[in-house]
């Protein structure tokens, strides 16, 4: 059974925002521990979208039959109003883990690093991340749900239900995904986002044969998905830099060359993001020369990474250093069957980049298991491992 116990700093006890409220909230406050505490203020949140989200949806829909998804049918509605629902919920589950009571030169909540922490700009682009994601979701369930019921309707009442239960539902889980945030939630949120975007483009494409081309033909200006994929990508490429600054915080430095050897790592993996956020900046069309350096950069910089990470990261176990090595063997490999025409660019762009973004993940794991103790070299760990209970609460969890 865990148990988990307050974060403490200089043997005060941290009482965050979330637990300032159940304290308010006696009803709802449920057993005295941090993990209760975040679930029961996720219930209210969520408590909170229902009883807002329910009369406007009664209003809107009161004496209509509606179609389940299209134009003005419950699953635009619910779409519409789960991504509203998401970046609310999101802007309140950060807040909550924000401790109350702790000096200004102290990292302000659990993602954060001493001397460093979330700027608006990651926050923006991570609370964009959860309302695509939901935007994108519940418009596609309203479609198979289309082809399941097909020309069924939905009566007014009901669909309110329908539509509030979505809300309610988003609001609560993206609560609770800002006051677990991590780096290694945080690539998967991002993995999820490039998935959702990607596929969300490819359909809504003006050019069905886009594919013929290449990835970067669903941003040009000249096709109706431009702007969706475009900034799917700058979205996601400020997402990479932010995980690159906090997945590298707690690697160890007990020596100079190690400290070295994670500026070099984190300067290339903040290089992905930038260049990632370049190719949705310079569409193919429009900036032909710039877009294909960007884009190329990005696989330089993570060869370079791959390729010296047993000299950068010195305690990095071998196993994942020849795992990065055949990753970066196999996207050489798909540019030799573009060379030869076996290939088109599309097959190459795709699978280097679910190749790239896959390895983004593992490593993270990685990093978090090596991670150096909290102090250790003035600095406090915030790997995935470090930071798993910690900005879940912020607590730490014990056995």
């Amino acid at each position: 059974m865990t148990t988990r116990s307050p974060l403490t700093l200089g043997g005060r006890v941290m009482i965050t925002q979330g637990e300032r409220l159940l304290q308010f909230l006696r009803a709802a406050r449920g057993p005295e521990t941090p993990a209760a505490v975040l679930e029961a203020v996720a219930l209210i949140v969520g408590a909170g979208l229902m009883a807002i989200g329910f009369p406007i949806s009664l209003l809107a829909f009161w004496g209509r039959d509606l179609a389940i998804s299209g134009a003005g049918s419950i699953g635009a509605f619910a779409a519409i109003g789960g991504a509203i629902a998401a970046v609310i919920a999101f802007a309140l589950g950060r807040y909550a883990v924000r401790p109350v009571d702790q000096p200004s030169d102290v990292a302000r909540d659990g993602f954060s690093v001493p001397g460093d922490r979330l700027r608006w700009y990651d926050l923006a682009a991570i609370a964009f991340a959860h309302a695509a994601i939901a935007y994108l979701g519940w418009i596609g369930i309203a479609q198979l749900l289309e082809q399941a019921f097909t020309d069924a309707p939905v009566f007014g009442f009901p669909g309110a239900i329908l539509v509030t239960v979505a809300v309610a539902l988003t609001g609560y889980v993206c609560f609770l995904s800002a006051a677990g945030l991590t780096p290694m939630t945080l690539s998967l949120v991002l993995t999820v986002f490039l998935v959702i975007g990607a596929f969300a483009s490819m359909l809504a494409s003006s050019d069905v044969h886009w594919w013929q081309e290449n990835l970067s033909a669903l941003g040009m200006s000249t096709n109706s998905a431009s702007r969706a994929f475009n900034l799917t990508l700058i979205i996601a490429g400020v997402m990479v830099t932010t995980i690159a600054r906090y997945a590298t915080a707690g690697l160890p430095v007990e020596e100079p060359v190690d400290r070295r050897g994670r500026v070099v790592l984190r300067a290339g993996l903040i290089l992905i993001g930038i260049f990632l956020a370049c190719v949705g900046v310079f569409p193919v069309d429009q900036f032909l020369p710039l877009h294909n350096t960007v884009a190329t950069g990005m696989c330089v910089a993570f060869a370079v990474i791959v390729v010296g990470l047993p000299w950068f990261l010195r305690s990095i176990p071998r196993v994942f250093v020849v795992f990065g090595w055949v990753y970066v063997l196999v996207i050489m490999l798909l540019g030799v069957f573009f060379a030869t025409g076996y290939y088109n660019l599309t097959a190459v762009e795709l699978i280097a980049a679910i190749l790239i973004f896959s390895w983004i993940i593992v490593f993270l794991r990685t990093a978090g298991s090596i991670s150096a103790p909290a102090g250790s070299s003035g600095e406090t760990a915030t790997g995935p491992a470090a930071t798993a209970g910690a900005a879940a609460g912020p607590v730490a969890s014990t056995a």
